[in-house]
């Protein structure tokens, strides 16, 4: 018997005796992996979470027939450092990819190259954004860059080749095609990384026409002034003030007489250009009856900002549906092919996003629309409803190992939140998070910052450019609008979450604490 097959006998007989233990029953199959990640979805935007605006019946399937994680958060809403945290288990400044300047070590342990001396198949298809060639993988099928929504191109094993049709079809139809062609005989963990929804929120034809007859709510704190935030008024997000009318809201006109800022005026037309005949030709039947009703219309100020929103909303919705029926094409797929029984189902966003609150339609700051992130995670014969505790992104690779039953190496930060998943009470879980922001400045104009969240508080310090504290109590301000740092009554609190989050920092080893003053 040879090395290789010897490792992944003991590697199967290792995992499927682990599920068998955890599930309190006999199973002769050991446990794959299917994680799918989309870019900038926020969980307002699921109707497990929000029933506002959209109906995701795929995405619910998952939630209803698995766990609805209320608590889940990032370490860094940003897309390449939150991607980087999900594969090492460790925190940005741990892995080196703290903002998207930076390119990720490939070199280093993440966990689909632990399970691949497991003896599982490893696969990454869809977006990767992080700039160095996956590792790890027995396959990988990778968007370029940030990817393109229509006939975008992609580098296959490092070959690079353009494919026809739109992106989030064209993504499942690569995972599914792998899934068949895939070795049986071995357990599996395929990544599937969806380009959508980031922005510029493009549809697909198919989808074009959806909810015209739809009104979305304004978001109460839309005509946020940010008073008391400095770093919030800094930012450079604001739909009224920063969506590009050309390039986010699609305005271009045949008669060029619409222009906005010209680099994102350029990029706007370059996704026009990427279209078939047969694309465009749908795109314009769609597009040019709004753009001639916006040049009517003349709109400016709040009346211009509220119209931004609710095509922001309009386009923002098209794509998720077709995330939510590409997602019933992978579960149909599972079903089908009797795989449902052992296949733990995740499915996440890289990040949250603002749908419109504070103005805003970005992510980076560490309040709650941007730090939150869906999770939803179907295991077989295990928990069924919600999980209320605190998990964050550097959680996945640990829980993925100990699932797979494959050791977890004592360098990773994040904790397996496997037994939440078996419904398990666990005594000494986590009461706070940690989260530091790096990227600025750059687009958008968000500061640097960290802080400490628990179950009531959230601490932030923003520094280096602006140096301020910001103090919520999420109970009482859910909205996060009234900063009561500082204020009287609140010097208890403050000098607790300020010992916790020194505390964080000592844990995880942030070297910014041996660099900044915090006050």
């Amino acid at each position: 018997m040879n090395t290789s097959f010897q490792r992944l006998t003991s590697a199967v007989a290792l995992t499927v005796g682990y599920v068998a233990q955890m599930m309190g029953q006999s199973t002769s199959k050991p446990m794959n992996i299917v994680y799918i990640m989309s870019d900038d979805h926020s969980y307002q935007t699921i109707s497990a979470y929000d029933k506002r605006f959209i109906d995701t019946p795929n995405l619910d399937w998952i939630a209803e027939n698995g766990c609805r994680f209320t608590n889940s958060f990032v370490a860094n809403s940003l897309s390449g450092p939150s991607r980087a945290c999900m594969l090492t288990g460790k925190h940005s400044h741990a892995n080196g990819f703290t903002d998207n300047t930076k390119t990720f070590d490939g070199s280093q342990q993440t966990y689909p190259k632990l399970l691949q001396k497991a003896g599982y198949q490893t696969a990454m298809i869809g977006k990767w954004h992080l700039t160095s060639e996956p590792t790890g993988f027995d396959h990988w099928d990778i968007l370029i860059g940030q990817g393109d929504y229509y006939n975008p191109d992609f580098l296959c094993d490092g070959k690079p080749l353009q494919r026809s049709g739109y992106v989030t079809n064209i993504v499942t139809d690569l995972a599914l095609e792998w899934l068949d062609n895939r070795d049986k005989d071995k357990p599996f963990c395929l990544l599937l990384h969806n380009k959508a929804p980031h922005r510029v929120w493009s549809p697909d034809t198919y989808d074009l026409d959806l909810f015209n007859d739809r009104t979305y709510p304004l978001p109460s704190n839309f005509y946020d002034d940010y008073s008391g935030r400095p770093a919030a008024a800094k930012q450079k997000m604001n739909i009224m003030k920063d969506m590009d009318v050309v390039y986010d809201v699609k305005m271009a006109d045949k008669e060029n007489e619409i222009h906005s800022d010209p680099e994102l005026e350029a990029m706007g037309c370059s996704n026009y250009m990427r279209m078939t005949p047969s694309q465009r030709a749908q795109w314009d039947a769609h597009y040019d009856p709004i753009i001639k009703k916006f040049k009517e219309a003349g709109l400016t100020g709040k009346a211009l900002a509220e119209w931004k929103y609710q095509r922001y909303m309009h386009d923002y919705m098209r794509v998720i549906r077709s995330i939510d029926r590409n997602i019933g094409r992978v579960i149909n797929y599972l079903k089908a092919n009797n795989l449902l029984d052992n296949t733990m189902i995740v499915y996440t966003s890289d990040q949250g996003f603002y749908m419109g609150e504070h103005g805003w339609f970005d992510k980076r700051f560490m309040y709650e629309e941007s730090f939150r992130t869906p999770l939803l995670v179907y295991l077989p014969g295990g928990k069924q409803g919600d999980v209320d505790q605190m998990v964050q992104n550097i959680d996945y690779a640990p829980t993925i190992l100990n699932l797979a039953g494959v050791e977890v190496p004592s360098d990773i930060q994040g904790r397996s939140f496997l037994p939440l998943l078996q419904g398990k009470k666990v005594k000494d879980w986590r009461k706070s998070l940690y989260y530091h922001y790096y990227e600025y400045p750059a687009e958008h104009s968000v500061c640097k910052h960290y802080g400490v969240r628990t179950d009531r508080y959230s601490l932030i310090h923003f520094y280096d450019d602006v140096n301020s504290w910001e103090l919520y109590d999420l109970k009482n301000d859910p909205e996060q609008m009234h900063n009561i740092y500082g204020e009287k009554g609140t010097e208890n609190v403050t000098r607790k979450l300020r010992k916790e989050l020194h505390k964080l920092q000592e844990q995880y080893d942030d070297p910014i604490r041996l660099t900044l003053k915090d006050n």
